[in-house]
Order: C-alpha cells, then sequence, then structure tokens
C-alpha cells in the first residue's frame, strides 16, 4: 500500500527542534513587521510579545487547515489511518477522531476498508443509543464507509417520536442499544415489531450485554441480529461496518 513503508530520516526529537527554530524565526520576523518594532524591544514594552502571539495563533490555525489538506491527499494516494497517525505522532483512533470520515475525499478505496461503496443516495441509519462515545464511534465506523444519514436519539420514547413524525425519512437500519432510560431497547423492539407500519424495518440490537436472556428476549422479539460491542476500538469498528455492510449493501432492501 501506498504510505506503508513512511519513515523519517530523523528522530521526532531533531524534527521537533528544526521546526521550532524554523517556525519561531519565521513568527518572529512577522511580528516584528506587524508591530515595526526594534530588534531588541524594551523589557517593559509587551507589544512585541503580544505581536508574536497573534502571529503563532495563526501560523497554528494555518497549520491545522495544512493539515487537513495533507490528510486528504494522502488518503487519496492510498494510506489508511494507521499512516496518517503515525506521521503526526498519534494512533490510529486518535486520527481518526480528528479527521473523521476522511476517505470521503478518497478517489480510490482505502485498503482498511476494500467493501466500501457509495450508495445512489444516503442510506438513513436510526441509532438508538443513549452512551455518547458509543455513539460517537458508531458514526465514525458508518461514516467511512459512504454516504450515511444518521440520526441519534437516546431512548425508545426519543426513537418512537421519530419515526411517527409526520414527513421523517424511513429509516433504512435501526441500530439498537438495550439499556437506556424511560423506554429501554428491550420495550421499544416489542413496539417497534408489533407496529405495521414500522416491523418490517431491520432491527440489529448491539449492546454490552451477553446475559442469553437478552439474546433469547430479543430474537423472540423478532430482532434482524444481536450483536455483542466488542471492547477493542479496532474490533467494534469492524463489528459496526459488518452490520453496514450486509444490511445496507448486501441484503435487498424494500422500495421506499
Amino acid at each position: 500500500m501506498p504510505g506503508k513503508d513512511f519513515a523519517l530520516r530523523i528522530t521526532p526529537q531533531e524534527t521537533a527542534t528544526i521546526a521550532d527554530a524554523t517556525v519561531g524565526d519565521l513568527a518572529q520576523r512577522l511580528a516584528r513587521r506587524l508591530v515595526k518594532a526594534p530588534s531588541h524591544p524594551a523589557s517593559d514594552d509587551a507589544a512585541p510579545a503580544l505581536a508574536l502571539l497573534h502571529v503563532l495563533d495563526h501560523l497554528k490555525q494555518a497549520t491545522e487547515r495544512l493539515q487537513q489538506e495533507a490528510a486528504v491527499a494522502a488518503a487519496r494516494a492510498g494510506a489508511g489511518y494507521p499512516q496518517i497517525g503515525a506521521a503526526c505522532g498519534m494512533t490510529r483512533q486518535g486520527a481518526r477522531r480528528r479527521w473523521p470520515g476522511l476517505f470521503h475525499h478518497s478517489h480510490e478505496k482505502p485498503t482498511e476498508q476494500p467493501t466500501m461503496t457509495t450508495p445512489a443516495r444516503p442510506f438513513d441509519v436510526l441509532l438508538v443509543e443513549d452512551d455518547m462515545a458509543d455513539a460517537m464511534l458508531i458514526e465514525e465506523a458508518l461514516s467511512e464507509r459512504g454516504a450515511r444519514n444518521l440520526v441519534q436519539v437516546t431512548d425508545g420514547v426519543a426513537a418512537l417520536e421519530h419515526l411517527r413524525t409526520p414527513g421523517t425519512p424511513r429509516p433504512d437500519l435501526i441500530v439498537l442499544d438495550l439499556n437506556m432510560p424511560r423506554m429501554n431497547g428491550r420495550d421499544l423492539l416489542k413496539v417497534l415489531k408489533s407496529d405495521d407500519d414500522l416491523q418490517s424495518i431491520p432491527v440489529v440490537v448491539l449492546t454490552t450485554s451477553t446475559a442469553p436472556d437478552d439474546v433469547t428476549g430479543a430474537y423472540s422479539s423478532h430482532a434482524n441480529a444481536y450483536v455483542t460491542k466488542p471492547v477493542n476500538l479496532d474490533e467494534f469498528e469492524q463489528a459496526v461496518q459488518s452490520i453496514d455492510a450486509f444490511y445496507l449493501d448486501t441484503a435487498t432492501r424494500p422500495r421506499p
């Protein structure tokens, strides 16, 4: 894969030293131009330091913009999140959090996700999940596979309100947690599968519970699948994308 053998010829400490010196020199010269200050200002004159702070802030913003462009370019060239993260001294998950949905810009399928497809229209996914961290991971995992309209609600009551609001797009898939306030996933599943207007929407239970009663109860209430949330982040992502790949790519769905 392009970029697989990315390596610096110098150490990160050496890179930091060079970068500090180069940016510092540039910032000092720009600051002096802004305030027209002498090379050796008086110790009680704050203007040069404030000008330097101003310039450094704008350089930081410029760096973030340029990093975004470089990350997009790397993705287009075939690099994945592990390589992009390594180039910035962060983990794969850190790179994904910093630049979510990066592969929307890629002209090629990233080697991390060889089954990624671009649908004719964005798929509508209703996520019923009260854990914000898990919801974010699910959204990021879905975004890497193509266009997705994700609506998140935090309990069964809010899910039914959303589904029964006139004019609301019918979701192609419902991803459902079990343990939530107000109306939990067990009760919501029973309501969904007994409702003539909603019962045909595929519902995948995605939960931390491995209790046999929960598994049996979900299938007894006609859940389409039961998936236990992995603890490992990479496995969690793969589980979500496997659900997405089957129900939104492989399975034949009814026409709207």
